[in-house]
């Protein structure tokens, strides 16, 4: 089963029309842009998708969007999570899972539980979900770091924890993992300029808000690491990172909202309380594209 969650999942953008209501139209063409450009798995509802300004029918509308129009053509990952831990066990208890591989769970933010909590709260999360649980530490957005001792305990002690989504940006922490992980927990970057020194260090794939633009450049870097052909890869690595860097400069998903427009993908249109791009970023990242489209031609 993790085998299927190896290599790129794309972090999905949910487009909005110009008066900010979701443009499903948009998303099934970028769902079919990302299929057929061969990312390994979608995850809806995660940090990119802008979940946190849409309201619960509109997150369950989403899903179940993509379930239908994915249709089983790759595995579908969504991200469901929080800081009450009562609410994330019920949300998981009133769910249909049909069509649903995986959820994607993050560390408790604004909180900040001590180690102790953490445990007990993806606990409770791993028990009450029927699908594999990959863990998403992201202390840059949660104020609090997941150390390895607990990832690790964590996927020692329930069978479905399958794995994590490692955007630490801390080397050592995601070699640790690594080193004392079992064969079967896979680590998933959530760094995207970061994913292929982890895949040399061992690490499994990556989900990616990159790939949303270049879906194929981003998941073919990640074959070709995985495969230990580490000099082609580094290529790819090369031809996105100007973008990469710059997609993040002001903030996520604003970054790659802003590159998706300049692509002609979709509107550049975020639900408050983001805001676009400040225009020395959106410069920087115009450039990024036109310097990866003119290498690409």
């Amino acid at each position: 089963m993790n085998e299927i969650f190896k290599g790129t999942g794309v972090a999905l953008i949910t487009p909005f029309h110009k008066y900010g209501t979701i443009d499903f139209v948009t998303l099934e063409r970028l769902i079919e842009f990302e299929i057929k450009n061969q990312v390994e798995f979608i995850v809806a509802l995660g940090t990119t998708s802008e979940y946190p300004s849409l309201s619960e029918d509109e997150q369950m509308a989403v899903l179940d969007f993509i379930i239908r129009k994915v249709d089983k053509r790759i595995p579908v990952v969504a991200g469901i999570g929080g800081n009450n831990t009562n609410h994330v066990v019920s949300k998981i208890n009133n769910m249909n899972f049909d069509g649903l591989d995986a959820i994607l769970s993050v560390t408790p933010y604004y909180n900040k539980p001590q180690p102790k909590g953490q445990y007990l709260h993806f606990k409770s999360v791993a028990t009450a979900s029927p699908v594999p649980v990959i863990l998403y530490n992201v202390p840059g957005r949660t104020g609090t770091n997941m150390s390895a001792d607990t990832i690790l305990r964590l996927a020692s002690d329930f069978e479905n924890i399958i794995g994590v989504k490692e955007a630490s940006g801390d080397m050592n922490q995601v070699m640790s993992i690594i080193k004392n992980r079992s064969d079967d927990f896979l680590v998933l970057s959530g760094e995207d300029a970061l994913t292929l020194p982890m895949i040399a260090a061992g690490a499994d794939g990556v989900i990616s808000v990159v790939a949303n633009a270049y879906p194929f450049e981003y998941s073919e870097m990640v074959r070709l690491g995985l495969i230990g052909n580490i000099s082609d890869a580094r290529n790819y690595h090369y031809l996105l990172f100007d973008l990469i860097e710059a997609i993040f400069a002001d903030g996520n998903p604003s970054g790659i909202k802003a590159a998706m427009e300049i692509l002609s993908k979709c509107r550049n249109t975020l639900r408050l309380p983001l805001a676009k791009v400040n225009k020395a970023v959106n410069i920087q990242i115009k450039k990024a594209v036109e310097k990866i489209e003119n290498e690409k031609n």
